[in-house]
């Protein structure tokens, strides 16, 4: 074990566990109605701890396990089993290298709350969830960075899928998921409401950049200047990425807004999730400079063009961005820059994965809406999910 190594990934996890709560559930729920900021709330706390027993019993397990099949990692490690205080993960406990992997498998179903945020059903929410870490998230973190076949010496041979801290596993898993269950949901009834509080907006934006320090730079595992590199090229791409957004929307529309100069830190920050333990400070300027209009324009086709109600932007920011930053580490080379990854490696990694994400959200929908309803009657979403669902509400609506 390495003293300093285990520090870091102890700090790491709780900045990651911070982007959830409250980073993630403040940007979210400044989002939405005000009549709907309790049950966003209570949405992503809810899943933090329904994850967090999950992992414990059988996701863990399913993602690292000692299983040789390539696909996923059996049922050895369930609640834990055979490991101790004494047991290591490289120079790490076992036991932290479990928690802090436990954060991402909080927040990647957590991300998924954007989409169907205003009219979904709160069991419905749950059981989705839970089966849906179970049985995509999981086997996906398995292939990718459990040793399976989308490794290193897997399908892709010696140069296997490169994502450092979860453009695939956790960006565009989620992305996708969250544009099945828009589709599946249709559009809410005030569709055009704004934002209820864009000063909550951009405290959980600013929470979740802070946050992505750990994500990012928990991903190399050591305290060490990979960490601090991935720490700085995360940093670089989210604040390029916040000025481009916003250049952008000056340029189109006349004005900046702040949820919009803040939207674009969160396309900056996924955009170089992927690649941020590849690439150096100019790669980061050059993803976040096109993420802050590429996941921008992508809102607008989703929106406008695909008449999707994606409501918080879930896959135009979180997908295209995974997606995008994913890419860029297989086109850095053209550009001279060294990041070891490979077209074949990385868009064959991106098309399995979507695939797999896709099959299995649609059939996880369609069971879980057999269980519980998918949707809130229109009673209930017209006066907000606060009080009919969960009995209180955030603020007078009077006032």
């Amino acid at each position: 074990m390495n003293g300093a190594d285990t520090a870091w990934i102890i700090v790491a996890t709780a900045l990651v566990l911070f982007m959830t709560l409250p980073g993630l559930a403040l940007f979210y729920g400044g989002l939405v109605r005000a009549r709907n900021v309790l049950s966003v709330f209570m949405q992503t706390y809810a899943i933090a701890c329904l994850m967090s027993i999950l992992w414990l019993m059988f996701g863990y397990s399913i993602a690292f396990g000692d299983g040789d099949s390539g696909y996923w990692g059996g049922l050895g490690k369930m609640f834990l089993m055979g490991v101790d205080a004494d047991s290591l993960s490289g120079t790490l406990p076992e036991v932290l290298f479990f928690a802090f992997q436990m954060t991402f498998a909080i927040i990647t179903p957590a991300l998924i709350v954007g989409a169907y945020v205003e009219r979904i059903g709160f069991a419905f929410v749950l059981v989705f969830s839970g089966l849906w870490m179970l049985l995509c998230y999981a086997p996906v973190v398995h292939w990718i960075w459990g040793g399976g076949f989308l490794a290193d010496g897997g399908l892709f041979g010696e140069t296997g899928v490169k994502d450092f801290a979860g453009g695939i596993v956790v960006h565009e898993t989620a992305g996708i998921a969250a544009l099945v269950i828009a589709v599946a949901l249709g559009p809410r009834k005030h569709r055009t409401t704004p934002p209820h509080a864009p000063w909550m907006v951009m405290i959980g934006a600013a929470m979740l950049w802070v946050g992505w320090f750990g994500f990012n730079g928990g991903s190399q595992l050591a305290a060490d200047g990979g960490a601090a590199m991935a720490l700085t090229v995360t940093h670089i791409s989210a604040a390029t990425a916040s000025l481009s957004w916003a250049l952008w929307e000056k340029v189109k529309y006349g004005k900046a807004s702040m949820v919009g100069l803040v939207t674009g830190t969160i396309a900056g920050l996924a955009s170089i999730t992927p690649a941020s333990g590849f690439v150096g400070p100019i790669e980061a300027l050059i993803i976040g400079a096109v993420a802050g209009i590429l996941c921008q324009e992508a809102v607008n086709v989703i929106r406008n063009i695909f008449n999707i109600d994606d409501t918080l932007d879930v896959f135009a920011v979180h997908g295209v961005g995974g997606i995008f930053g994913t890419i860029m580490i297989a086109f850095f080379p053209l550009l001279g820059f060294e990041t070891g990854g490979t077209w074949a490696a990385q868009l064959g990694g991106l098309a399995v994965v979507g695939v797999f994400t896709l099959v299995v959200t649609v059939v996880l929908v369609k069971i879980t809406a057999v269980i519980t309803p998918i949707r809130v009657d229109e009673e209930t979403e017209v006066n907000g999910l606060d009080l009919s669902v969960h009995g209180e509400r955030a603020y007078d609506m009077n006032s």
